[in-house]
């Protein structure tokens, strides 16, 4: 019967968040071109907000939890699990204060109304997988740029995302090459759970009901830890450790 009702509601999902998509893309357009950063920075906090209210169309809520006050002067580094492209949005609401960006595949840098736009012109870094040169100088760069800036640089480091919620090895390379770049940061680790029963059925139809939780775990200041590798084993272990396969 769930799976039922699912249909009709995926429909109406997909178009308001088309719609949502095609409309904030000349108003994010506007105000980069127009006003810069900052505006460009208020339409894509608004996007984000629409992006999550359309997710409530099938039935899905959200619980952010962070008990910690994270300062606003300092770099950061979210080092999240991946279950879905929806933990994208919440992230980027949630912690909007800090402008935060991501590390991305280079595909989505382009045919993705509204999306594409951002990744392009909002600060994150694009990568390509299979070349390795560009993606290493890219993520220097990106580095340099979160820590001269104070912002915030968001990394999946599983790769890509857990379509069961079982998370995958964290990959070193890519948050070794960021310590390095980011010495003055404060890493935020979050666990990420149930994102991936809004795919549960695949990509139609979707999961609808979905609770989708946010667990930011104590922050860690990264110029007080010498060995990083055993660092990212911890990270890893404690995001992992409060991931909840079934609720």
């Amino acid at each position: 019967m769930q799976k039922l009702l699912a249909y009709p509601l995926t429909v109406i999902y997909f178009l308001v968040f088309g719609l949502t998509l095609v409309i904030f893309h000349p108003i994010q357009w506007f105000c980069y071109t127009v006003f810069g950063y900052k505006a460009h920075k208020i339409s894509v906090d608004a996007l984000q907000f629409c992006l999550i209210r359309c997710l409530n169309v099938l039935g899905t809520r959200f619980t952010w939890d962070n008990q910690y006050k994270i300062p606003k002067n300092k770099p950061l580094l979210i080092v999240s699990n991946h279950q879905s492209m929806y933990d994208i949005s919440p992230i980027m609401w949630y912690m909007r204060r800090h402008h935060v960006k991501f590390v991305a595949k280079k595909e989505l840098g382009k045919g993705f109304p509204s999306v594409s736009y951002n990744l392009r012109h909002g600060g994150s870094v694009l990568i390509d997988r299979k070349n390795p040169r560009q993606a290493l100088t890219a993520m220097k760069a990106f580095g340099k740029y979160i820590e001269e800036t104070n912002r915030a640089a968001v990394i999946f480091p599983e790769g890509t995302r857990s379509k069961t919620g079982q998370p995958k090895p964290f990959k070193t390379r890519g948050l070794e090459l960021l310590f390095r770049e980011m010495p003055s940061a404060l890493i935020v680790p979050i666990t990420v759970n149930n994102s991936w029963k809004t795919l549960r059925y695949g990509k139609f139809p979707m999961g609808i009901g979905s609770h989708i939780k946010f667990k930011v775990h104590q922050p860690i200041v990264l110029s007080e830890i010498d060995n990083h590798l055993e660092l990212i084993k911890t990270i890893e272990h404690t995001i992992t450790s409060a991931i909840i396969l079934e609720e």
